[in-house]
């Protein structure tokens, strides 16, 4: 599928790099830890980075129940964004030096996720930040559920952009002695820290944590 669902989401420039393919979507989205959503108050206009996953076709947010971001969720429509950056695209001359990206666009309204769906929410929010993890853990307790007021967006209506690959130079350009290329970018996972006061051995989910 390669057609935008709203007027809002279609992609005016480098259309050639736009998909409103749901699997890609999902991709990007399971990619990611952070996302940033904007919106706005009495004091103007705010963009504000904050813990993301996915579920089905939604995408999740939390936050405290006294959260000023979570209350105006509820109460009008919003963007969120989510951008990788894979590689510094190194071109022979100034301005055809670009990046090559994921990224996604979501619009739409927050609805709050009902006391009986919280607690499956937040396991998999635990889940995509380490599989294996909500098992070995203190569960929430009631109190703790209660103070946290846990967010969903659909992701039926959103537009990714995606560049892949090396400079585009003008053919003029190409004879220059400049060296041009991809400078990849990637998440690195370095070796796991224990806690000094933990003297157990690391579970199978973090040893496998640089794998």
């Amino acid at each position: 599928m390669n057609t935008a669902p709203s007027v809002r989401t279609q992609v005016k420039r480098g259309v050639q790099r736009a998909s409103y393919d749901t699997a890609l979507l999902h991709a990007i989205v399971d990619a990611a830890y952070i996302c940033h959503i904007a919106f706005d108050d009495e004091h103007g206009v705010h963009n504000i980075p904050t813990a993301c996953w996915r579920s089905g076709g939604h995408l999740y947010i939390h936050g405290s129940n006294g959260s000023r971001m979570l209350k105006r969720l509820a109460e009008q429509e919003c963007c969120v964004t989510i951008t990788h950056v894979d590689g510094l695209v190194l071109a022979r001359s100034a301005f055809n030096h670009s990046m090559n990206y994921r990224s996604a666009m979501i619009y739409g309204r927050f609805e709050t996720v009902t006391d009986a769906g919280k607690r499956a929410a937040l396991e998999a929010l635990m889940e995509h930040l380490l599989p294996g993890r909500q098992a070995d853990v203190r569960p929430g307790n009631e109190q703790e559920y209660a103070a946290t007021t846990v967010m969903r967006i659909a992701l039926h209506e959103a537009a990714c952009k995606v560049r892949t690959g090396g400079p585009k130079d003008d053919e003029e350009d190409l004879p220059l002695a400049v060296w041009a290329g991809v400078l990849p970018l990637t998440q690195s996972r370095p070796a796991p820290q224990p806690d000094p006061a933990c003297s157990l051995p690391a579970p199978d989910y973090v040893r496998a944590w640089q794998d």
